[in-house]
């Protein structure tokens, strides 16, 4: 077995604008990272309530020359059962970036980490 490392973790205020989770920013959004490999995403969504609703996106190239763009889109209503979500492994290379987004409701502090093997 493999030894996991979090490439990026922590936790923000997610509000109407689009947040990138490797930058920890609102700005550059959406970043254009180049590690390569897989990376599977971890979210705490403890704190959504019945009236909230989120967007995750992940973002990459096809080719390295290629236009970077949505590849995964998951949307969360309401509070979560169970609180923790966990995405399938994910191979990237050439210009990723992971956000998440309120789309209705109240801003909520959201814990967070990409993990690679």
């Amino acid at each position: 077995m493999g030894v996991l490392s979090a490439l990026y973790e922590n936790s923000a205020s997610i509000s109407g604008t689009e947040y990138s989770l490797p930058l920890n920013s609102t700005s550059g959004v959406p970043a254009s990272k180049t590690d390569d490999g897989y990376i599977q995403v971890w979210l705490d969504l403890n704190a959504l309530a019945a009236a909230d609703s989120y967007e995750l996106k992940i973002y990459e190239k096809v080719q390295s020359a290629g236009t970077q763009r949505i590849m995964y889109y998951r949307q969360f209503n309401g509070a979560q059962s169970p609180p923790h979500w966990i995405s399938i492994p994910i191979s990237v290379m050439y210009g990723w970036d992971v956000t998440l987004k309120k789309l209705a409701g109240t801003d909520r502090t959201i814990g967070w980490s990409i993990r690679a093997p």
